[in-house]
């Protein structure tokens, strides 16, 4: 099958690869750049753990092509952290135990992002309603929705007056 050639900037860094026009973006992402954070859940766009932000909306990169992403401005988990140091949110999740197996966590983690980018001080309805795509069978919700409300708080704190 040809390969098409795609441009696209992953994580503030320009990027180019090669893949068949019918590959995910999600398989781009881990086989052609090893970005392996982002996990494959159940590829097929419905528990969020391949969630990644495009363009700055989040999406689910199973259901996204890799010729797709041609000039996009793509972030996944790898690219959420602040240097050296993890971001807020990544702290608040590590600190509120909100994390067991860590297959959904990587999406939770760009979707909680996203959410507190455009609503820096959510209800616990709006973080439920948000993360209602980003599915866990381990945690339960309650230390994720906590999380996110720490990080949020966190966030507020840091933020120029």
């Amino acid at each position: 099958m040809k390969k098409t050639q795609v441009q696209t900037i992953v994580n503030g860094r320009p990027v180019e690869f090669l893949c068949e026009p019918r590959q995910s973006l999600l398989e781009v992402l881990r086989d052609n750049l090893s970005l392996t954070g982002t996990k494959e859940g159940c590829n097929d766009g419905n528990c969020g753990a391949c969630t990644v932000e495009m363009d700055g909306r989040i999406v689910p990169s199973c259901l996204v092509l890799g010729v797709e992403a041609e000039g996009a401005q793509i972030v996944t988990i790898e690219g959420i952290a602040l240097g050296s140091g993890l971001h807020e949110v990544q702290k608040a999740f590590l600190e509120g135990a909100a994390l067991q197996c860590g297959v959904c966590t990587p999406g939770f983690i760009v979707a909680t992002k996203a959410l507190l980018e455009q609503n820096p001080n959510p209800t616990e309805h709006e973080i439920r309603f948000w993360l209602a795509n980003n599915l866990c069978r381990c945690t339960g919700y309650d230390k994720i929705v906590r999380s996110v409300q720490a990080a949020a708080c966190r966030l507020q704190e840091e933020a120029p007056a």
